[in-house]
């Protein structure tokens, strides 16, 4: 992050950085991820530096309003709408505090983001991938049982990388218990497929120097367990090798859900395997999946054939 936007920077209004001060230890408070309490603070603090170049009072409406309206014309219609959700709680926490006279969110609609395919990969991408993990060694063993993981799954970076030994069930259940967003956790199934790669992995795993961690996933040599960024290099470079483009983790996430709607998994299980909360990512997949069958049956019936 560049120092314009570095969160230790305090902001010009000191009323403002107290309340973001504040705002954060509500959150932790509330056991929000780090993370979010990240990309909270930034937009607030985004606001600010907005504000102060403008000379304007960041805690009003009309601040909120032009600096939307500023972010609109320099990222990503979806940036934008995360900047509104990060304020929108902001305000309203501030307003619930009694810091603010009235909530200047309240009334206020969320900028509107055009609906953007989601990203999935091919059965053959896949394919090539688990090809170039096919070996006995340390390395070839876990990365294929990450991938497999990943693909009968659909976890999250974070939820991989924080997965121990004793959260695995390979004998009765056959599910990996994750923590997920909030604090929640959950179960995940897998396939017989999973449970042979992880099972061989663990096989290898025993010789390794770091073998009494309590980590499933551990790097190569004696270094310890795998680290969120450590996981998604495994990805990156398998990918590569595949000669299939930059493949990010979330990706698996975006295939695993198309697929089983596809397969015709009802929603309220498939919230629940993915550890949602709300039905707006069913929706976004419901219209990819139902796009990709359009395209599907197009091919047998394409006008210009019959010609």
């Amino acid at each position: 992050m560049s120092n314009k936007h570095d969160a230790s920077r305090r902001l010009p209004d000191p009323r403002l950085e107290a309340l973001t001060t504040s705002f954060g230890r509500h959150l932790r408070a509330s056991t929000r991820t780090e993370r979010t309490i990240e990309l909270y603070g930034m937009a607030v603090r985004y606001l600010g530096e907005w504000a102060a170049r403008e000379g304007v009072d960041p805690l009003t409406r009309d601040a909120v309003v032009g600096y939307l309206a500023y972010e609109s014309g320099r990222v990503k219609p979806a940036t934008v709408a995360n900047r509104y959700r990060s304020l929108q709680q902001f305000f309203k926490w501030a307003y619930e505090e009694d810091e603010l006279d009235v909530d200047v969110m309240a009334r206020l609609k969320p900028p509107k983001v055009p609906e953007q395919p989601v990203p999935v990969l091919a059965a053959e991408d896949l394919a090539r991938l688990l090809k170039v993990c096919e070996g006995k060694g340390f390395a070839q063993r876990r990365d294929a049982a990450i991938i497999r993981l990943f693909i009968d799954t659909g976890i999250r970076l974070s939820e991989m990388a924080g997965i121990g030994v004793a959260d695995l069930d390979l004998d009765v259940d056959k599910v990996v218990w994750v923590t997920g967003k909030g604090g929640r956790e959950r179960a995940c199934p897998f396939g017989r497929k999973t449970v042979r790669a992880i099972d061989r992995y663990l096989r290898v795993r025993v010789d390794h120097a770091e073998a009494d961690s309590g980590g499933l996933w551990l790097g190569t040599s004696s270094r310890g367990q795998m680290t969120k960024s450590g996981i998604a290099q495994v990805i990156r470079r398998r990918s590569e090798e595949a000669g299939i483009g930059h493949v990010h983790p979330h990706q698996f996430r975006h295939t695993f859900a198309g697929s089983m709607r596809r397969q015709g998994l009802d929603d309220d299980s498939l919230m629940r395997l993915a550890g949602w909360r709300s039905r707006d990512m069913l929706n976004r997949y419901g219209a990819s999946v139902a796009d990709s069958r359009a395209r599907e049956r197009y091919r047998n019936i394409a006008p210009g054939d019959a010609l």
